[in-house]
């Protein structure tokens, strides 16, 4: 049972803030009965809240200040910084018992977002909110709406409607999932054992995965192997932090593997766990993602029933929806129960990470791969490539496709080759116009450098990267500087605000582009000082598709 911290009596009788409602504290203690008392659980306890009463009253907030020995100063503002936690102060009447989120992201947008949040606003009756929210991670399936935790892909009202007529609120869940013992018929879990019985593999493993190349496969691409050496010399206790939290726009490799294989994700964790000595994990899902959590709790329940080896500890912690929680360390800071703020830098997440300790960060794909490697060999991996490149690389492709989906293809591969290879062709009546190589971070390219190689490090002579190889795709019915637009409107509703250059800049450039003539070198000026002066990767990225827009499609913003 949750007690009331301790520092709440040092806090009574000063004569200041709110006083506590003993019927809203009892609340709170029966919502979250059963999780420790402590700062770094406050996001899940506001999830607790936000699921039972389907809001955060200021009452909540006071009393579960006064648990957790916080001002409601510090309780209020993370749960207002999280867009999925709707907090309602006095006098405020709560939402609607029932929230349809419709994702406007650039996928979402090009196939209709807009007319579906028109229909859905003037066909639904009382009792239901419609919201515009950033992206969901369905892109494939676009226009996508989320009928409570219900995502309802290709959306319209009437597909939407019998949703809600039929009560269909809850996460979709795919059944086929590898359950533990198959995976393990399949040789799953062999290398872990084998980890486990051997402490010298850790060497062998990391040479493996070094002459495999295999790279950080989040968006920074940065060699795993030199990651595990590093982490190997800092000092214990380490700690092991997975970024499940996609949440670029056109993103949704981690989604797709982890609704069919999730073992082998968890494979991954423990051989990275027994080579480096670590032993506690933390999986962290986004919000957005809720049969996702479903499925890991019931395969991590799994493998601590089946695994016959000790296991490091796996604790499960979900997002709120904030896309700068995918940054690293806002990652780590939304973990200890914080915003979601980008840490300045040195020193860096592996000296000093999750609650102060030493921390190897990955991506979620990353990990998956581990096994695969090990068990083929280096040499399998390196075979894969086109163009001189190496491997493979997973690719969540959108847009004017005749099949969007996560395309497993060789590194290098141009986006030509993808769209005629793996995605059927463009659409009937489309010609290829333009395409994002990286999600919206990682700029627009036109058609005629579509024979390109995309793999990292290929694209930035042409002020592109590719990220975590979200490919959407756009026609000669699209309009780059609209796709624009949808981005840094995209940047400017997820900017944390900690730094000026990010949120002043996302907020006048957004102004500045819907203005029929662009004023070129005001942008372009506004974009150095973002790209210079911000803290982290959002407000650093967030210039590169208005420079891709005037440098390769200068007929579409006039200019100044």
């Amino acid at each position: 049972m949750i007690a009331s911290h301790p520092k709440r009596n040092r806090l009574r009788g000063r004569g200041k803030g709110h006083s506590v409602d003993p019927v809203a504290q009892a609340a709170v203690l029966d919502a979250i009965s059963g999780l420790p008392c402590r700062p770094d659980q406050l996001i899940e306890y506001l999830h607790r809240l936000q699921d039972r009463f389907g809001h955060v009253a200021a009452a909540h907030v006071v009393a579960l200040a006064d648990v957790l020995g916080l001002a409601p100063t510090e309780v209020y503002e993370v749960a207002t910084f999280y867009h999925h936690f709707d907090v309602v102060r006095e006098g405020e009447r709560p939402p609607p018992p029932l929230t349809i989120r419709v994702c406007d992201s650039l996928s979402c947008e090009v196939f209709g977002a807009d007319a579906l949040v028109q229909a859905l606003e003037g066909g639904l009756g009382q009792g239901v909110r419609v919201q515009r929210v950033s992206c969901v991670g369905r892109c494939d399936e676009a226009p996508v709406a989320v009928v409570g935790q219900h995502p309802v892909g290709h959306a319209t009202l009437d597909s939407v409607s019998n949703c809600i007529e039929a009560g269909t609120t809850e996460p979709s869940v795919p059944a086929d999932w590898i359950r533990y013992k198959k995976y393990c018929d399949a040789g799953g879990y062999t290398l872990a054992r084998r980890c486990s019985e051997d402490g010298g593999l850790g060497d062998s493993i990391i040479q493996a995965l070094e002459s495999a190349g295999l790279r950080g496969l989040g968006g920074a691409g940065f060699p795993t192997g030199r990651k595990w050496r590093i982490l190997q010399q800092q000092s214990a206790p380490r700690l092991l932090v997975v970024n499940i939290d996609e949440g670029e726009p056109g993103t949704f490799k981690d989604r797709y593997y982890l609704e069919r294989d999730p073992h082998r994700l968890l494979e991954g964790v423990l051989v990275a766990a027994q080579v480096i000595g670590i032993d506690t994990c933390y999986l962290y899902v986004r919000d957005e993602y809720p049969g996702v959590m479903a499925i890991l709790e019931a395969a991590i329940a799994e493998l601590i029933a089946g695994f016959e080896y000790a296991l490091p500890q796996l604790h499960l912690r979900r997002g709120a929806g904030a896309y700068i929680c995918g940054e690293e360390s806002a990652l780590i800071e939304s973990i200890e129960g914080k915003r979601g703020m980008p840490r300045l830098r040195p020193p860096y997440l592996a000296e000093v990470g999750l609650f102060g300790r030493p921390t190897l960060e990955h991506n979620c794909e990353t990990l998956y791969w581990v096994r695969e490697i090990i068990e083929r060999g280096a040499d399998w991996f390196c075979g894969e490539g086109r163009r001189g490149r190496q491997g493979l690389r997973s690719f969540s492709v959108s847009g004017r496709v005749n099949k969007p989906g996560l395309h497993l293809a060789p590194a290098g591969i141009s986006v030509r080759e993808l769209i005629d290879e793996y995605c059927g062709g463009m659409l009937e009546g489309h010609r290829l116009y333009a395409y994002f190589p990286g999600g919206v971070s990682g700029g627009i390219l036109p058609a005629r450098l579509a024979d390109e190689p995309l793999d990292f490090d290929t694209l930035a002579e042409h002020g592109c990267f590719i990220g975590s190889a979200a490919v959407i795709i756009l026609s000669d019915q699209d309009r780059v500087r609209s796709a624009a637009l949808n981005a840094l409107r995209f940047f400017s509703r997820e900017s944390c605000g900690q730094c000026t250059p990010c949120r002043v800049g996302c907020q006048r450039v957004t102004r500045l582009m819907q203005a029929e003539r662009w004023n070129v070198e005001l942008l372009e000026e506004l974009a150095t000082v973002m790209e210079e002066a911000s803290i982290c990767g959002l407000g650093q990225a967030a210039p590169n598709p208005i420079r891709c827009t005037i440098r390769y499609f200068p007929q579409e913003v006039g200019g100044k």
